[in-house]
């Protein structure tokens, strides 16, 4: 029998979804936000620059400090914890 829309990975995560749903469980919000990528002299291939609520795309293109400059939606990486924080573990 061949595979169908309804079977497969992205099935098993929806039928898993809703279970979570009918549990009560709440759906972790992300948080997104305007991210800037272009290149610099510096690093020539595109890459992060920063966020867009610190960073001005227009400001960094008019001055040649960057150039190929693009703003996409991302989600925040979580911070790693200092390495000099780590929690104790129990004998």
């Amino acid at each position: 029998m061949p595979k169908g829309y309804a079977e497969g990975p992205a099935a098993e995560e929806a039928e898993r979804r809703r279970e979570e749903l009918e549990r009560g469980e709440q759906e972790q919000q992300r948080e997104e936000r305007l991210a800037v990528y272009g290149s610099t002299n510096d690093e020539p291939e595109r890459h992060f620059i920063g966020w867009r609520d610190e960073v001005d795309p227009d400001e960094l293109f008019a001055s040649g400090e960057a150039w190929g400059i693009m703003v996409r939606t991302a989600v925040p990486a979580k911070p790693a914890r200092p390495s000099g924080r780590r929690r104790k573990r129990a004998p």
